[in-house]
Formats: C-alpha cells, structure tokens, sequence
C-alpha cells in the first residue's frame, strides 16, 4: 500500500515524492500509478516493482534515512527567520545552487521553512516536507557555497528539529550515502542512520 504522497504544483509543471513504507504488488502498483495518471516527473522513495511502459528511471540516488529522538543541544548564534511567500524567488534560486530539481515553487506550503540572512541576503534555509502521524521529515537543507563552514546548516537543522520534538514528533531527514561529511555532522547533532533507501527520479515518456 502506498503510506504518504506529497507533490508541489509550480504553475505547469508538478513534482511528486511517493514514500513507499511497505512494498507494493507489481499488480497492484502498476494499476495504481497508472490510474493516478502522473505527469511529468516524480520521485519513488523506497522499493516498487516495474514501471508502466510509458515511464522510465531517470536517476536513482540511495540516501542514508537518518532519525533523531532527542533534543539537539546546540547554541542558535545566529537570527533564525520564518520563510513565507515572499521569500519563494530568493528560496528557489538558493536551493537550485546546490540542489536542483529536488524543490519547486510551492513545496513551502508543506511545512514551515526558516532561513539565515547575512546583509539582508539568503544564505542558508531548510524545512519540512512529508509528514505522516507522529513522523516530519526536515528537508532543503542548503547553504549558499560562499556561507559553508559557519555552523549555518546546524543551527537550522536543530532549530526545525527541536521544534518538531517538543511537539511530540519525530523528525527524520535523508542525505546521499555517499556524502559522510553530512551524515558525521547530522550525528554530532544526535541524528541516527536507520536504513539506505533509494530516491528515484521517473519521468513519463511524451
């Protein structure tokens, strides 16, 4: 069965993120993604059996599924502000830096996003995306490269974090495999590696 699905609309064009918990039958998981009629792009986070004939993988990146329980003590040195739709150009064309493709106009209404400004420009954001019950995902964790090495990501990380936990909630976040500077930072705020599952990128043939 499918357990959460989440997509952001930018005018057009649509993302779609699929979070797969428990595995599909092939059957039954072709009917359903061709019933839902995606168009497009779209991400399968977790295991699926095939693909209607009309779509095809484009990338599959293995992410580390990391999970925090407890408060991160970490000193916040640094004005942390609220995002809201004002911000969505200045959002955009910072995540595209470093991560492009993975954040459309509209993921913001997803959750709450907080960001750090440096003379007035913004250098660092991140937020939160899917949600299930008891469980939030902090996600767009990006600093601009001219700001890295100041602790901006961090704070951000523990600030969204800390505010999920005192809610009762769980935050989880994922990060390439691959990239062991992230992960040894995401631990030293208390952050724990639960499993690698795999983001993978579909398109729909035109």
């Amino acid at each position: 069965m499918l357990s959460a699905m989440m997509h952001s609309n930018a005018t057009s064009r649509q993302l779609f993120l699929l979070l797969l918990l428990i595995p599909i039958k092939k059957m039954h998981f072709l009917k359903w993604i061709t019933g839902c009629n995606l168009k497009n792009l779209f991400f399968l986070i977790g295991e699926f059996s095939g693909l209607p004939s009309n779509y095809f993988v484009e990338t599959v990146l293995p992410c580390a599924q990391m999970v925090c329980k407890t408060e991160i003590k970490t000193n916040i040195t640094t004005p942390i502000q609220t995002l809201s739709e004002k911000d969505d150009d200045e959002m955009i064309a910072l995540i595209n830096k470093t991560l492009p493709g993975y954040y459309l106009r509209g993921t913001r209404l997803m959750g709450d996003y907080y960001g750090i400004r440096v003379n007035g420009e913004l250098v660092a954001m991140t937020g939160e995306r899917m949600r299930m019950n008891g469980l939030t995902e902090i996600s767009a964790v990006v600093t601009h490269p001219d700001f890295t090495g100041r602790g901006y990501a961090q704070q951000l990380v523990a600030h969204t974090s800390n505010k999920n936990l005192a809610a009762g909630i769980i935050p989880f976040l994922h990060t390439g495999s691959d990239n062991e500077r992230a992960i040894k930072i995401y631990e030293l705020l208390g952050y724990k590696t639960r499993r690698i599952i795999d983001f993978t990128r579909i398109k729909r043939m035109e």
